[in-house]
């Protein structure tokens, strides 16, 4: 297995990569979010046609793709993909319980307009998280130095009739879209041509002995529900972070909830910072800064990392990801590499690997990673 990140922008790398010369592409473009005031989130390249295109070229025939996506935006990528050339084929769900909402609270807005000051209540958590004390109110004798913000009661009759409202829900899934680049001949034919076509059905079935600790754990929890499949379930278009939120939302019982889908948290602080000792530690954008509210802010929100990159996605689920599409001893291809979290899963999966970056800030954090998973690999 080898790797190599070209540094520059993809519309530029990708045409020097030659014709039919890639397994898969497994990439989290930008949302074109503007993502806590990040440039990158908001230059439309997501919706390029042209990038697109560059990636079919590049696919064998029955070459898969997986992108992930914004729930406000998917729609724009999607079509642009399609557009390409690409058939569209599933919608891949991502769900998890952690996540905060970008809502404007209306009350507050109501007040600072009219010029009036609120009075503080109380205080709750400005974190994230279901323990005992998320969300509650306390008062000025109970309050702690960390994760509490102040709560107001409206000043105005018009702030008190809107108490309560907001802009935004909070985030709880991001989408991504499966496409394959169009076959020759039958899927058999394609197959046995080219090497691809397929998907890994039996490699990516949920609580089988391959991935992750946390879903190894869950064996032992679900072995109730695979008496009749005892190589573990049919891998499906929905997959969940495990958590409490998201588990309770789910029919049946606890043990066979959390089975039915695959389970991947979020990316974790050694995850996200495996290989990079050699960088200084950053603190990471966050929400509040974006906002202009150094006070506070989420849970975690000042909390500095070697890799400070904003979106990185956990390992184990990028190694699912390209198990799914990818044949062995294939090469899977990230035109938007970030922080490596594709490179990572492919390397650990026994995949060649090529990333794109724009940010030579970035790639090379990605590069150290990648090389973290080449020495676990040894």
């Amino acid at each position: 297995m080898s790797h190599v990140i070209h540094i520059g922008s993809n519309l530029d790398v990708l045409p020097t990569l030659p014709d039919n010369s890639i397994d898969s592409i497994v990439t989290d473009p930008p949302y074109e979010l503007g993502f806590m005031g990040k440039s990158w989130d908001s230059t439309g390249i997501a919706y390029s046609v042209a990038l697109w295109k560059e990636c079919l070229r590049v696919l064998k025939p029955g070459g898969h793709l997986l992108a992930f996506s914004g729930s406000r935006t998917y729609h724009r990528m999607t079509c642009a993909i399609e557009d390409a050339g690409f058939k569209v084929r599933d919608q891949i769900m991502w769900v998890y319980g952690s996540g905060f909402p970008k809502s404007h609270n209306i009350s507050k807005a109501i007040d600072k307009a009219a010029g009036q000051e609120r009075e503080t209540v109380g205080f709750k958590s400005a974190g994230i998280g279901t323990g005992k004390s998320y969300g509650k109110i306390v008062g000025e004798r109970e309050k702690v130095k960390t994760n509490l913000v102040a709560v107001t009661a409206p000043a105005t009759e018009p702030a008190k009739q809107w108490d309560g409202w907001g802009t935004a829900l909070k985030p709880a899934h991001e989408p991504i879209c499966l496409a394959r680049k169009p076959l020759e001949g039958t899927v058999a034919n394609n197959v046995i041509k080219w090497g691809v076509g397929g998907i890994n059905i039996d490699a990516t079935r949920v609580c089988n002995e391959r991935g992750n600790d946390d879903a190894t754990e869950l064996l032992d929890k679900c072995m109730d529900c695979l008496e009749d499949e005892p190589q573990g379930r049919f891998p499906a278009n929905l997959m969940h972070d495990g958590s409490q939120e998201v588990v309770e939302l789910l029919p049946g019982e606890e043990k066979s909830s959390a089975a039915r889908f695959f389970y991947c948290p979020k990316a974790s602080k050694s995850d996200r910072d495996e290989g990079c000792n050699e960088f200084s530690q950053r603190a990471s954008t966050t929400y509040g800064e974006f906002k202009g509210k150094k006070e506070h802010g989420p849970k975690g929100a000042h909390n500095t990392r070697a890799n400070h990159h904003p979106t990185v996605k956990p390992t184990e689920l990028m190694r699912y990801l390209c198990r799914l599409i990818t044949p062995p001893g294939g090469t899977v291809l990230d035109p938007f590499t970030g922080s490596g979290s594709t490179g990572r899963g492919a390397i650990l999966e026994g995949f060649n690997f090529i990333g794109i970056e724009l940010s030579s800030e970035y790639a090379a954090i990605a590069e150290a990673r990648i090389k973290a998973s080449e020495q676990n690999n040894k």
